[in-house]
């Protein structure tokens, strides 16, 4: 799909995957498209030579504002997995900001959460990213080291996995959404668990704990919350065998991919709907700790970092032993497949993109100058609710 700004039999400028004609100035040195300008004034008239030169003078970095170059949008929560032995899926993207989008907008179109695309944007401002800004899309996922079945949520990614039952004679794939958790001091716990109960517009009785808390903010809460747009449990709610964890909506979207719950889980409306009919009473649920992810993929190692949960951080206080730990585990066939200066810089930065750590491997930032572009808004992004 492309639409055309200008077509003469010697030239095309469209905005759209594929719209420059071959041979023509784009990708070519500044002078070969000096040149290919004064051709198109010949053959084409002036409008075409104008056209040409104002899109050099605009330079490379202009032309993704025309939407040259375009690939087509790739689903970012739901992977086929080719084998057993897959352990990275997704590809890094990225989108050029226009003057009236935020990182939350592009989070919640392309299944992100915030702390996620805050961390692989650390230069961006989340509210003001501004026109024209290339904005780093972390759709690129280690998969968790836990058994591939059920649900695994990994807690200082902020994101959850779910590997429904293999239907004979199809692949297998992986689902994956952002997350909210328990905020430091009402923790999320990690274990073994299984769904018990599952219910569509779910009443909130928020515990005692709870209504003391909100009591003392002078915001008391009423011992039942009905079903409705002021319910925190949104709009569907999945109980797991400790009862007083939920998996659940939210009425507050924007806390998903935060820590700011009381220890339930909580997801975009559009995903736990969508989990809800997929997830039946009985998946076993693994919730795992795991800020460092390591995973082969082409026959090279890779990093995914995030950072450790607050409680964590205080008692690791910067050590990176628990990286590395996790790099020699799975390294353990190759000793040397391991650039650790390299996987140091990863875990510091932790922006939450895996990065090849072996040695002569692009470093982070050839990684994500090497991301696919993507449109500002997909095909499958649901129109969101504006403000009254």
């Amino acid at each position: 799909m492309q639409t055309t700004l200008f077509s003469c039999p010697h030239a095309t400028i469209g905005a759209g995957a594929g719209a420059a004609s071959p041979g023509s100035a784009l990708g070519r040195p500044h002078g070969d498209g000096l040149r290919r300008a004064l051709y198109g004034i010949r053959r084409c008239g002036l409008r075409a030579g104008l056209l040409w030169a104002a899109l050099l003078l605009a330079g490379c970095a202009g032309l993704p504002e025309i939407g040259l170059f375009m690939q087509p949008a790739q689903r970012t929560d739901r992977f086929v997995l080719p084998d057993p032995d897959t352990d990275v899926v997704g590809q890094v993207q990225y989108v050029v900001a226009r003057d009236e989008d935020t990182l939350p907008d592009f989070a919640r179109r392309y299944g992100l959460g915030y702390d996620e695309i805050v961390a692989a944007n650390p230069d961006v401002d989340p509210w003001l990213p501004g026109a024209g800004t290339r904005v780093v899309l972390p759709t690129r996922f280690v998969l968790p080291d836990a058994p591939r079945e059920g649900i695994v949520l990994n807690l200082p990614a902020l994101r959850l996995f779910y590997y429904p039952p293999v239907e004979e004679g199809e692949p297998r794939v992986v689902v994956t959404h952002p997350v909210g958790i328990g905020r430091e001091g009402w923790r999320t716990p990690v274990g073994r668990m299984r769904i018990i109960q599952k219910t569509e517009n779910p009443a909130w009785r928020p515990p005692a704990s709870i209504r003391r808390e909100h009591a003392k903010r002078g915001d008391p809460l009423p011992a039942v919350v009905p079903a409705g747009p002021d319910n925190p449990l949104g709009s569907h709610a999945m109980r797991l065998s400790r009862p007083s964890y939920l998996l659940h909506g939210t009425n507050k979207p924007y806390g998903v991919g935060m820590r700011v719950s009381h220890g339930c889980v909580r997801l975009y409306p559009e995903d736990i709907s969508r989990l809800f009919a997929e997830v039946p009473v009985g998946t076993d649920v693994h919730i795992v700790n795991q800020p460092y992810l390591a995973g082969w993929q082409d026959g090279v190692l890779h990093l995914e970092a995030h950072a450790p949960l607050a409680e964590d951080a205080k008692r690791w206080q910067g050590s990176l032993a628990p990286m590395e730990k996790v790099l020699r585990s799975a390294s353990t066939d190759a000793p040397d497949a391991v650039d650790w200066e390299q996987a140091q810089t990863v875990a510091r930065a932790a922006r939450g993109l895996p990065v090849p750590v072996g040695a002569g491997s692009p470093d982070p930032d050839q990684v994500i100058a090497a991301a696919r572009r993507a449109p500002r808004v997909p095909p499958w992004a649901e129109p969101l609710p504006q403000p009254d």
